[in-house]
């Protein structure tokens, strides 16, 4: 979202995750924000085993509430770099998986491409968001990444959970908070 600057400039919105008490009421679908903070990678294998332990009263590895999701598997790091490309992944095949991080106070989910109405409503109803960033961009994305870690499940390789701490990452927001889709206008 382009805000006013001092000085008649613009700037996008930059959220820091996780988000304590942040409202997304300002969002709409199609808006520019940036992402700053901590933020989780997981991707199908991930989220599986994240909802098998929801499922099965585990404590989870890793602090949902407030948090962002990227669908996301790293390639290694070259060499000097703190990771290597981390493009997105296809966001729907996160879609099963959902429902139950946002029962769990997650706020927000990033990857790319359009998501299924019932992650919508899923939005509308816990007010999270749907972030997408640019697919085919792994490697320009990367420059955003400032530390990676794995935080959960590394028998799983680049499908673990890693913890990534962002500046300014770049994204547009993909669902807002009323269930509005940047995929359906």
């Amino acid at each position: 979202m382009a805000v006013n600057a001092p000085g008649g400039t613009t700037m996008k919105r930059n959220i820091i995750f996780p988000v304590k008490n942040y409202k997304f009421e300002d969002l709409a679908a199609g808006d520019e924000v940036t992402i700053s903070g901590s933020i989780y990678v997981a991707r199908d294998a991930a989220h599986k085993n994240l909802v098998r332990a929801i499922e099965e009263g585990e404590k989870l590895p890793v602090q949902i509430e407030g948090g962002l999701i990227y669908y996301m598997g790293p390639s290694p790091a070259p060499e000097g770099q703190i990771i290597g490309s981390c493009g997105p992944t296809t966001s729907s095949r996160m879609d099963r998986y959902t429902l139950p991080l946002l029962e769990l106070g997650l706020k927000a989910t990033m990857g790319k491409g359009g998501r299924d109405s019932e992650v919508a409503s899923a939005c509308r109803k816990f007010g999270a968001i749907y972030l997408v960033t640019y697919g085919g961009c792994g490697a320009y994305l990367r420059k955003f990444v400032k530390k990676s870690e794995v935080i959960a499940y590394p028998e799983l390789g680049p499908e673990a959970v890693y913890k990534l701490d962002v500046k300014d990452f770049p994204a547009l927001v993909g669902i807002d908070i009323k269930g509005n889709n940047l995929y359906n206008k």
